[in-house]
């Protein structure tokens, strides 16, 4: 038996302390979240508990959980600086998460799974149908949208049944940018939000379907097209700076994303130039 176990009062200390570690964790990504404490500046420990009201023990392994997760880095003076991220890293966090959900939905389409368990699936893809078939979903509809988006991808991992895939997501959605749903609050304020909520739904059923038809291969290639319907999202986000600042982690992004409109006019310049040299 071990000492927590022999001792009851250890048990409920141990239950505080890490209580307590939960509450800084939190308390301390929401305020780098919210660029409370902006990217390249040091976390100010004494301050924040101070603040926080949370003892500096707990908020010592808060930082260390944070380091651990990717947003915090260590400094050359003692501490931890918040991290910036660049193009490629978000990027790369985006088509990681893509390649763990594809493996996610192929394994599930490998299991045989019934009509029974792949209710739940169902239910939230035929709850997403009637956000995304109204004419004009707004801002509170798309906070529906992203609850239920959330369960679609969270369903997705639990029917391939796999610890292992699992843990893996968890590490890379540490990442706020990494989220399926990252851009999603930002995205309903832009002209064409009702055809990419509409694409995205017909993503979601091509996945359920292959999983329900047995066909791995397929479930794999549309789980990981669909991770890269987030990058489309955030290049048009990148495109108006008010919408932004809706992003969570967005003030991380030390370059912002190049607008998808931008790069194609830059490379219809090239193309202008290359014609009038022949």
């Amino acid at each position: 038996m071990s000492p927590a176990h022999r001792n009851p009062a250890l048990t409920r200390s141990g239950n505080v302390r890490a209580g307590q570690t939960v509450k800084a964790l939190l308390r301390l990504r929401q305020m780098i979240l919210d660029a409370e404490i902006k990217a390249g500046e040091r976390v100010p420990e004494l301050a924040v508990a101070e603040r926080t009201g949370i003892s500096r023990t707990p908020i010592r392994a808060a930082l260390l959980q944070l380091a651990e997760e990717g947003l915090l880095q260590p400094s050359t003076s003692g501490g931890f600086i918040v991290r910036a991220f660049d193009e490629g890293e978000v990027f790369d966090a985006i088509d990681l998460r893509g390649t763990l959900e594809g493996a996610a939905a192929r394994r599930a389409s490998e299991r045989s799974l019934s009509h029974a368990d792949l209710a739940p699936l169902r239910d939230c893809v035929g709850a997403m149908d009637s956000i995304a078939q109204r004419r004009k979903p707004g801002s509170e509809f798309f906070s529906d949208y992203v609850r239920l988006n959330e369960r679609f991808h969270h369903l997705l991992v639990e029917l391939a049944n796999s610890a292992v895939l699992r843990r893996a997501l968890e590490q890379i959605l540490a990442l706020p940018f990494a989220s399926p749903s990252a851009f999603v609050l930002a995205q309903a304020e832009l002209p064409r939000a009702r055809e990419i909520l509409q694409k995205a739904q017909q993503q979601h059923h091509a996945i359920l379907n292959a999983i329900a038809d047995g066909q791995g291969a397929r479930a794999e290639i549309l789980a990981r097209e669909h991770s890269g319907l987030a990058k489309q999202n955030l290049r048009a986000v990148a495109a108006r700076e008010a919408d932004m600042k809706r992003v969570v982690g967005g003030a991380l992004i030390k370059r912002r994303i190049i607008p998808a409109t931008i790069g194609a006019e830059a490379k219809s310049r090239r193309r202008r130039r290359k014609i009038s040299r022949k």
